[in-house]
């Protein structure tokens, strides 16, 4: 399937010295981590409150233990492996192709699967602190802490996840403006587009080749020279590294 497709994108990735990855939560569904917004997604899922709320600044700050009983359930899947899309990802930055991955989600799969420059905007489930102290704390010790995971000081301990009503980091932003400027290539790759500010960082690229491949239509029209509706590791598993 998609052999037309894979061999514009094939074509594409071969004549690129300079790609940058910009992607959302479908790179990692075929990694068994669910999204928020498809039909089998945490959106449609039921719960007390909306995980919009929950996964908020202000529902952390006056309930967090609702907070991290839904985070830790639903959040934090430790034993998740990269698939096809995160390792062949790592494999053309090895090759010097790929110059940076540009990630929404907080899930750590692209370090694991071997990339090393991954720019996160939305922080990651591996790096905690205590808000009191500022010590540092790993997944495991939140993940398997009882209720409200706390320091050895006593103080609340927080992911380093940007939560809604909270800002991205300066410096990742200027980071993600510097590569998606510098880009002959950019993949799209695994989100709707619907988040903001991160689906407006697009806008900076002014290469050749842009790409999209997203099991759904994006929420904003993206003038793609190819659009590949497949999930994202059945097309770059295809891609040969030449």
């Amino acid at each position: 399937m998609y052999e037309k497709e894979v061999d514009q994108l094939q074509k594409i990735i071969d004549e690129s010295e300079h790609i940058v990855f910009f992607g959302g939560a479908g790179v990692s569904t075929e990694s068994n981590i669910p999204d928020f917004r498809s039909a089998d997604g945490i959106y449609h899922q039921k719960y007390k409150y909306t995980p919009e709320q929950v996964v908020s600044h202000s529902f952390f700050l006056r309930n967090p233990e609702a907070f991290y009983e839904f985070y830790k359930d639903k959040m934090m899947i430790l034993d998740a492996k990269p698939n096809k899309a995160h390792l062949k990802l790592a494999e053309l930055e090895k090759a010097g192709k790929l110059k940076a991955v540009v990630t929404q989600n907080i899930d750590g799969l692209h370090q694991l699967a071997g990339s090393k420059n991954v720019l996160e905007l939305h922080g990651s489930i591996h790096r905690n602190y205590c808000m009191q102290c500022g010590k540092f704390y790993d997944a495991s010790y939140v993940k398997h802490s009882s209720g409200i995971p706390r320091c050895e000081c006593g103080g609340m301990i927080k992911p380093d996840v940007v939560l809604y009503e909270e800002g991205l980091d300066q410096n990742v932003i200027y980071k993600v403006v510097d590569v998606i400027s510098k880009a002959d290539t950019l993949i799209i790759g695994g989100t709707s587009l619907i988040v903001y500010p991160a689906a407006g960082f697009i806008d900076y690229f002014n290469g050749k080749h842009l790409v999209v491949i997203n099991k759904s239509d994006t929420a904003r029209e993206v003038h793609s020279e190819l659009y590949i509706q497949a999930p994202i590791g059945e097309i770059l598993g295809q891609i040969e590294i030449r």
